[in-house]
């Protein structure tokens, strides 16, 4: 393609982009409060359009890896929205209905309450790791608040975008959800419309484009970033526990999520036995190593080729790597297991930014209190994770450091409860969806105060001076 054919596109691309937002703006405008049971109906719909995908969706993505768990799939792209559909379900005529609040004897007699509005057309960004979760997932949300959408999907899983479009497109008019796939270009084009709310998954730096984009038109913002989560291992949890409970979120999708540990501090007398317990327990869960179709591929080639920068970075300026599983590469499938990393510096790439892959680095500490300093001293990241069993060092931690979420004796998970918020906090993101936290994110809270025939709204106002303002003044001003 020529140059002057790339711009055509990109032309076309946004013609229709814009066409499509003002197509659902007027359509929303026309209907904007849906009821209870069109949103139900609506919901109920993707559900059924969801579990009858779910052969088509796990080999579009395996297709799209080149080898991607059938059973990745399931428990942490389909399962998550057909459990996140049940709950809201159940829980929406709640979340609709009005909230009574105290009008305040001020402005008696007067009844306040706050209703859930739609905001409008939600803009939602998908990454390429879990592509219906993340996609269909917010969709969820903003239907459930009464919003249309449009979706920009990710270039990098062509396969599963054709499904996902499918799957949608026949339960959906394109006024109601729309669906764009594209290069960057395209989500460029696509993050600088005037949206009601936009919602973006993905890396920091991008995130930092996207809210400047928005900020040209106002739109506000929902971004779930990552940055470097860390697992702490305390020195009174036994290490085969701890192991257990971090290694599955380090192994789901080969480590391409954006809540997966990122590094682990291990007391600096354990970091052998750590390691030594590690690879037991990958070889356990994946006996063949990189022959294990449990085990997903690296997306692409130039993710693959990525890691493998950073790897050989790290070899040269003095690490020690130590695959979990003799047989641990295969570059043309771009294929790798989890990777250990000793003796990390921090101006090391892979100490520096985000790895989202099968890279491990271990980093030694003495005592617990250098260990926190050292994840209090770093950006603040999306998820944290503690392996321990001392309830006050549970307590320490929960309070004292700052993270999107925390598992405690456990890892990702957490993203999975319904009914509790996620979102990031500063460089690993800003706001919240999930559960009624992401029903209020994709409605406006509207106050309304309502009067009837008698109001004391006049003895308010002028002239000024009367004695039953003096009054009401010498009451309120106490």
């Amino acid at each position: 393609m020529t140059a002057i054919e790339e711009v055509s596109t990109h032309h076309i691309d946004s013609v229709v982009m814009e066409k499509t937002l003002q197509s659902q703006r007027d359509k929303f405008t026309a209907e904007p409060m849906p009821s209870l049971q069109q949103r139900l109906d609506t919901l109920k719909a993707l559900k059924n359009a969801l579990l009858n995908a779910k052969v088509p969706l796990c080999e579009a993505l395996s297709q799209d890896y080149g080898q991607r768990s059938t059973h990745d799939t399931l428990m942490a792209d389909i399962l998550p929205c057909v459990m996140n559909i049940n709950y809201t379900i159940k829980h929406l005529k709640k979340w609709m209905k009005p909230s009574r609040r105290h009008a305040g004897l001020m402005l008696a007699p007067a009844k306040v309450e706050v209703i859930y509005q739609p905001l409008g057309v939600v803009g939602i960004v998908v990454p390429w790791n879990f592509p219906v979760m993340l996609s269909i997932g917010p969709l969820i949300t903003a239907l459930a608040a009464g919003n249309r959408a449009m979706i920009k999907l990710s270039e990098f899983t062509p396969a599963t975008n054709k499904v996902l479009r499918s799957l949608l497109s026949e339960i959906y008019s394109h006024d109601e959800v729309a669906v764009f796939e594209g290069e960057a270009d395209t989500a460029a084009a696509f993050t600088a419309l005037p949206f009601d709310h936009l919602l973006f998954t993905g890396s920091t730096t991008v995130g930092r484009h996207v809210m400047r984009a928005a900020a040209d038109n106002l739109t506000p913002v929902t971004l779930e970033l990552g940055g470097k989560t860390p697992a702490l291992i305390a020195p009174d949890i036994p290490l085969n526990m701890a192991v257990e409970r971090m290694i599955y979120g380090k192994s789901l999708n080969a480590g391409q999520i954006c809540v997966a540990p990122d590094y682990v501090l291990v007391p600096e007398e354990k970091v052998d036995e750590f390691v030594a317990e590690y690879q037991k327990q990958f070889c356990k869960m994946y006996p063949q190593g990189i022959a294990s179709n449990d085990f997903s591929s690296v997306v692409n080639a130039r993710q693959y080729d990525r890691l493998n920068q950073w790897l050989n970075e790290a070899k040269e300026l003095g690490a020690k790597v130590i695959p979990c599983h003799p047989q641990a590469r295969d570059d043309l499938q771009h294929r790798m297991i989890t990777h250990l990393i000793l003796n990390t510096t921090d101006n090391m790439a892979l100490m520096q930014e985000e790895i989202f892959g099968p890279l491990l680095p271990v980093i030694p500490y003495q005592q617990i209190d250098q260990a926190l300093d050292y994840i209090r001293q770093r950006p603040r990241p999306l998820a944290l994770y503690l392996m321990s069993l001392n309830p006050e060092l549970q307590q320490q931690v929960k309070t004292t450091t700052h993270a999107g979420g925390m598992c405690i004796n456990d890892s990702v998970l957490h993203v999975g409860a319904d009914d509790a918020p996620f979102g990031g906090i500063g460089p690993s993101g800003m706001g919240h969806y999930h559960g009624k936290e992401g029903f209020q994110t994709f409605s406006k809270a509207k106050t309304v105060l309502s009067r009837g025939k008698f109001t004391t709204t006049k003895l308010a106002t002028p002239p000024y001076g009367g004695w039953i303002q003096k009054l009401m003044l010498a009451f309120f001003l106490r």
